[in-house]
């Protein structure tokens, strides 16, 4: 019983410590900056970008839209993970979250699955597509060290959220 213990614990604080290597990681490699985004009606998105601190090259940009919150909210509070794979974040990509139109510390008026409007005859006329490239836009320009190249991911409806842009 006492060794079986002793298993349990050892491997409870291996677990514990590669958790906190993780956050670690996030904190120790990458600047965390909070802005708001402002869209072509005005409204403001509310967008955590994660840069790599090593600023000697050009990176490509990865970018989460979420309705579900892109916390943790501060500068210096840091998730503990960044991008969709272990991979992108230790090769060092530029890691985008933005909560989407009317969530959480976004602007504006949510609309679940809002619909694609293909032929926009004014800055009122807005859409997820319409956000997403607002957001690419001003991510190019005002990133510093980005290469150009930006890629979106997400999940469940946020599959859906970078197909709208086709």
């Amino acid at each position: 019983m006492k060794k079986l213990l002793s298993i349990s614990l050892f491997f409870i604080g291996a677990i514990l410590f590669a958790q906190d290597k993780a956050a670690n990681y996030v904190a120790d490699n990458y600047t965390k900056k909070e802005v708001h985004i402002k869209m072509r009606d005005g409204a403001e998105l509310f967008t955590s970008i994660y840069t790599p601190k090593d600023v000697s090259k050009k990176y490509p940009i990865i970018m989460q839209r979420t309705p579900y919150n892109s916390g943790p909210y501060g500068e210096n509070q840091f998730k503990r993970s960044i991008s969709p794979s272990e991979t992108m974040m230790k090769e060092g990509y530029i890691v985008v979250y933005q909560d989407v139109r009317g969530r959480f510390m976004s602007d504006g008026l949510y609309d679940n699955m809002r619909g694609f409007i293909p032929n926009k005859k004014g800055k009122k006329d807005t859409d997820e597509a319409s956000d997403t490239y607002d957001t690419i836009d001003w991510l190019v320009k005002n990133v510093a060290n980005n290469n150009g190249n930006v890629g979106t991911w997400g999940f469940l409806t946020l599959d859906f959220m970078p197909l709208i842009l086709y």
